[in-house]
C-alpha cells in the first residue's frame, strides 16, 4: 500500500519495537551492543555508528523526501559540512548567492584554504550560465534566505548533470511538504531539522537525504569517522516534532499569507518579500532607524535567531544571522540593513496581525 505523506509523517516509528508493540519508539542510550557472540552482531556494535532511536529517524526522513538513505547530524551546519565533504579538494561549486549566513561563512573559510572554489549566482538565469563543465557541485537553497528567491530545481538539475555535476538542495524553508528535491533530480538533500522539521525550538539537529547507494556509503563512512551523529534524545524529539509537520506547515503558511497582505498595505513597509508558501517572510522597513522601536515594541512576535518552530519569531539577519556575511555582499543582491525576517508560526492570525500593526505605528 502506497501511503500519503500526512499517514507517513503521523505514524512516523509506530512500528519499530517489534518485541513489545511500543506506539512510541523506544529510547536506546546506550552507547554499546553486546555481540550473541563471537563474529557476530545485532547489527548495533557502537552508537557513533549506529543507534537504533536514530535508525528509526533516518528511515522516516529517507521516506518523506522520497529518499532511500538518511543520515541524521547534530545540526542544520553538520548536515552542510557532510555533504559538501563528499567533494575532492580544488572542487568547483555553484551555489545560490544569498545564503544562510553560516553556510556563507564555511563556504569562505574553505575556498580561503584553498579546499574549494565558489561561483555565486543571484537567480535561476545566473546559475544555469555558470554551470558547465568545469563545474562539480551545485548548491541551491530554495527558496534563499533571507531574500526568498526561488530557483528551479529540475532545469537546473538537468544541466548539472549534463556537465556531470551533482546537485545539493538546502530544502530547510519548503520541507518535503512543498517541494521534494530528489524527485526534481537532486543528488543530496540537506535540512536544518532544528528548524521545521523538529517545529518546537527545543532540538538541534540536521539531515542530509540521497538515493545513491555510494554516496550514501561515502557519507555514512565520513560521519562515523567525524562523529557529528545526532543523539538518542534529539532524534525521539525530531520524530515527535515530525508527526506534525504537515499541520504546522499548513497554519503557518496561512497565516503567512495573512501577514503578507496586510504589511503590502502598511505604510511603514516599503517591500514584502514572500513567495506564497511557508512560514517565511522578509520585509524592507520604510524608515531603518525605527528597527530597535518596532523590534522592542513586540508582545506576540519574539525577537530570536532561528525560524520554523510553533512560536512566531522575528529576525533581524543584519546583527544576528548573516552577520558574518561582508556589507559589501548583501548589499549587493539586496539584504540591506532595513531589512527583518519574520518565521510565522501557528498562533493566531490575528493576534500576530495586531502585534505587527501596533510595534509599526509611528
Amino acid at each position: 500500500m502506497s501511503k500519503k505523506l500526512d499517514t507517513i509523517l503521523a505514524q512516523v516509528g509506530i512500528h519499530s519495537d517489534a518485541a513489545t508493540g511500543a506506539l512510541v519508539t523506544p529510547l536506546h542510550f546506550s552507547t554499546t551492543y553486546q555481540h550473541p557472540e563471537f563474529g557476530k552482531s545485532t547489527g548495533f556494535d557502537y552508537t557513533r555508528t549506529k543507534n537504533p532511536t536514530r535508525s528509526t529517524l533516518e528511515n522516516a526522513l529517507a521516506t518523506i523526501e522520497s529518499g532511500r538513505f538518511a543520515l541524521a547530524t547534530a545540526s542544520g551546519m553538520a548536515a552542510v559540512v557532510l555533504a559538501l565533504e563528499l567533494f575532492p579538494v580544488g572542487a568547483k561549486i555553484v551555489a545560490s548567492r544569498d545564503l544562510y549566513g553560516g553556510s556563507f561563512r564555511w563556504f569562505d573559510e574553505k575556498e580561503q584554504e584553498g579546499r574549494f572554489s565558489f561561483s555565486y549566482a543571484n537567480d535561476e538565469q545566473e546559475m544555469l550560465d555558470l554551470i558547465d563543465e568545469n563545474t562539480d557541485v551545485v548548491y541551491i537553497e530554495t527558496p534563499t534566505n533571507p531574500m526568498m528567491v526561488e530557483f528551479n530545481i529540475e532545469k537546473i538539475a538537468d544541466k548539472a548533470q549534463k556537465n556531470g555535476a551533482k546537485v545539493v538542495v538546502d530544502n530547510t524553508f519548503y520541507t518535503p511538504i512543498y517541494q521534494r528535491p530528489l524527485e526534481l533530480g537532486a543528488d543530496l538533500v540537506i535540512h536544518s531539522a532544528t528548524k521545521y522539521l523538529s517545529g518546537h525550538n527545543d532540538v538541534l539537529a540536521g539531515a542530509v537525504i540521497v538515493r545513491d547507494e555510494l554516496l550514501y556509503e561515502k557519507l555514512l563512512y565520513q560521519l562515523n569517522t567525524t562523529g557529528a551523529v545526532l543523539s538518542p534524545f534529539d532524534s525521539y524529539l525530531l520524530m515527535r516534532g515530525l508527526k506534525t509537520l504537515s499541520l504546522r506547515m499548513e497554519r503557518a503558511t496561512a497565516n503567512a499569507q495573512k501577514i503578507a497582505k496586510m504589511l503590502t498595505k502598511n505604510p511603514s513597509v516599503k517591500q514584502v518579500i514572500y513567495t506564497g508558501l511557508g512560514g517565511m517572510i522578509s520585509v524592507k522597513v520604510a524608515d531603518e532607524t525605527k528597527i530597535p522601536q518596532i523590534l522592542n515594541r513586540l508582545k506576540v512576535f519574539t525577537f530570536a535567531e532561528s525560524l520554523g518552530g510553533v512560536e512566531s519569531l522575528i529576525t533581524y539577519p543584519a546583527t544576528q544571522t548573516h552577520h558574518d556575511i561582508p556589507v559589501e555582499i548583501r548589499a549587493s543582491y539586496g539584504l540591506t540593513d532595513d531589512l527583518l525576517r519574520l518565521s510565522v508560526g501557528i498562533e493566531a492570525a490575528d493576534d500576530l496581525i495586531e502585534d505587527l500593526e501596533q510595534a509599526l505605528t509611528d
